[in-house]
């Protein structure tokens, strides 16, 4: 049985009031700006030369000086909401990617990663948590206390409206408020219910040890996948590809999902290896830890195949309505948007791509470490250049980022670790578990 230690405890609620304390910081800087301010933020990012448009609705409307600062305006009011949903939509899908990761396993009827079983399930007792988080927003944006989303502007499917965008009026069958209200909760609760099931049947397997509840347990597993093929390709459009709603790609929910799952194994090796190390998983040895290494590096790869085929294709045709999705970030996140293939593409190719050394610990503890980072900084580069434009290099936007990562990094471990200490780490009713002990990769 694992003990959630004091210090550890300590740590997690530590990040949770530094983050909040730091985000705050940020929240009252960013409300201090002035018009004048404003103003000349946007005359300087015009003065440079860089004025390539980050977002869909600089092309709609007027074009006059009043109208763009209207827009600089609500770019630079955008940042607080912008930083925390990043972080947000990617805790709470690498959450709902694990649960997608254990139970794949069950439907296979894999016998090696039983040993991990609690740790996947107590990394999906985070799905609730994020998902509040993720309502909060939700109830924020549809009010009109946030703006991340263009299309929620009623003006804009308004014929008789100076910024009417046709675009927009024929997608409002689906970007509509009421109905993406309802697809949010539709994810959070459907994700949170899985969640719980999944847990509820895998503890029932364990005190009756019969092969009756391990079949329900498949079924519920088979159920959870079908749900997390269709909502995490929605949340995608939802919380994401509709930031820019004149943009879309068929590669990206594939692109969005492998990028949550890539980051969820990185999880399911820190938090394993942190079990082994500290004597709670003494079953777990190099040979899960080598398998899990593999999974990193495929994903990583996965990952790699979709950003560049989605790129190469939107570059290639030159579309003006697609192009500028990434011209915009050429010029205003050049330091962020091409750099992060560095971490999430060249170094996993050239450190895990050897068998040996994925059963080194330190060296896939830190690629794990390195995945996660590289990942989040790819959640920045989907939100931040359609909700903040070119404002991001701030002071105040470092203090809302770095809040709100530690923010809800406190909140994950907490959780997580709180969850795992009430769980038994062995499944010992599970059928497959000595398969899972005596496993050993043959290569």
């Amino acid at each position: 049985m694992y003990s959630f230690s004091p210090k550890l405890k300590s740590t997690s609620i530590i990040l949770l009031v530094v983050g909040l304390v730091l985000f705050g910081i940020g929240f009252f800087m960013n409300k201090g700006l002035s018009t004048e301010q404003i103003e000349h933020m946007m005359e300087a990012v015009h003065a440079s030369g860089h004025d390539a448009p980050t977002h869909s609705s600089e092309m709609v409307g007027p074009q006059d000086h009043a109208a763009h600062l209207e827009h600089a305006t609500m770019q630079v009011h955008n940042q607080p909401l912008a930083s925390l949903h990043f972080v947000a939509v990617f805790f709470f899908g690498v959450s709902c990617a694990v649960l997608f990761f254990y139970c794949i396993q069950h439907a296979a009827h894999a016998g090696w990663p039983i040993i991990i079983t609690r740790v996947m399930e107590a990394i999906a007792s985070y799905i609730p948590y994020g998902g509040a988080i993720l309502v909060i927003m939700m109830i924020l944006n549809i009010t009109h206390n946030g703006h991340l989303f263009h299309w929620m502007d009623p003006e804009l499917t308004n014929p008789e409206s100076a910024h009417f965008d046709v675009i927009l009026f024929e997608k409002k069958r689906f970007l509509n408020i009421p109905f993406y209200a309802i697809r949010t909760i539709i994810y959070v609760v459907g994700a949170s219910f899985f969640a719980w099931k999944l847990k509820a049947q895998s503890k029932k397997v364990d005190d009756t040890k019969s092969k009756v509840e391990y079949q329900m347990l498949y079924r519920w597993a088979v159920g959870y996948i079908a749900f997390f093929g269709f909502a995490s390709a929605a949340w995608a459009w939802d919380w994401l590809m509709s930031i820019d709603p004149h943009w879309y790609s068929t590669m990206y929910i594939w692109y969005s999902m492998v990028s949550c799952l890539s980051s969820g194994i990185a999880v399911i090796i820190l938090l394993s290896v942190y079990l082994k190390k500290n004597g709670f998983l003494p079953q777990f040895n190099d040979n899960h830890l080598h398998d899990l290494g593999v999974f990193l590096f495929a994903t990583s790869m996965l990952w790699t195949y979709t950003w560049f085929a989605q790129f190469m294709l939107y570059w290639y045709a030159n579309v003006p309505e697609e192009v500028n999705y990434f011209f915009g970030r050429f010029q205003h996140y050049g330091t962020t948007f091409l750099p992060m293939l560095i971490i999430n593409f060249l170094l996993p190719l050239l450190v895990l791509v050897s068998s040996s050394i994925k059963r080194n610990y330190k060296v896939v503890t830190t690629m794990a470490v390195v995945v996660i980072l590289g990942h989040l900084l790819d959640y920045f580069n989907m939100v931040m250049p359609g909700t903040v434009g070119p404002f991001w290099n701030t002071p105040e936007v470092f203090l809302l980022i770095l809040g709100a990562v530690l923010f809800v990094a406190g909140l994950f471990m907490f959780t997580v670790l709180s969850a795992l200490s009430k769980l038994k780490l062995i499944p010992t009713g599970n059928p497959y578990l000595h398969e899972s002990e005596i496993y050993e990769y043959p290569f």
